[in-house]
């Protein structure tokens, strides 16, 4: 009985990832670029050529794009390392929500190269990227003010020098001079 649930199992998560394919409107093609896989794999996993993908990488990417929890594939395995919860990323989700725009959408936005990376910070892998012109581009996107882009840049800023050994609180003399100069940098170049 078991073997023969298996290959329904394998049916329902393939069935979901071609449904949804057709329903998004999405290209095999971008979606392989999206999760981090070839054309051919992608075309596997729908036609059940190969079984369903059983790595939780790929099954969390999978996921994410089609805005679905891993759990609701059969084949994901709770990973045992914790994930990270970034505030930013949180803001990230929520002004996905408010602005009504998909994942697909959202990531279609972006260059090709750079769509996979940001399934990987949606999904909790990688963090907000530190690069104030990249979030300048998330910001773009999702039509956040200069403001709301500093706040999130000036914050993963601390972050980093905090993970790297740095109290920012006995040095906050330091640290908000820094950050002075780097909104005045930002408002010049506005006004540029």
């Amino acid at each position: 009985m078991k073997s023969e649930n298996k290959p329904i199992i394998k049916e329902k998560s393939s069935k979901m990832v071609s449904d949804f394919l057709e329903k998004a409107n999405l290209h095999k093609k971008d979606f392989a670029e999206m999760i981090g896989v070839t054309l051919s794999y992608v075309y596997n996993l729908i036609d059940n050529t190969i079984p369903f993908s059983t790595r939780g990488t790929t099954l969390e990417r999978i996921a994410t794009v089609m805005e679905i929890e891993p759990e609701m594939f059969d084949e994901y395995k709770i990973p045992q390392e914790p994930i990270m919860l970034d505030e930013a990323v949180e803001v990230l989700k929520d002004n996905l929500r408010k602005k009504q725009l998909s994942v697909v959408n959202f990531l279609k936005a972006f260059p090709r190269k750079k769509r996979l990376d940001m399934v990987d910070v949606l999904r909790g892998a990688m963090p907000i990227p530190l690069d104030f012109k990249e979030l300048s581009m998330i910001g773009q996107v999702l039509d956040l003010s200069t403001e709301e882009i500093y706040t999130i840049w000036e914050n993963r800023v601390k972050q980093v020098l905090e993970s790297s050994g740095m109290n920012i609180y006995s040095n906050a003399a330091l640290v908000n001079s820094m950050f002075d100069c780097a909104k005045k940098y930002i408002d010049l170049k506005e006004n540029n």
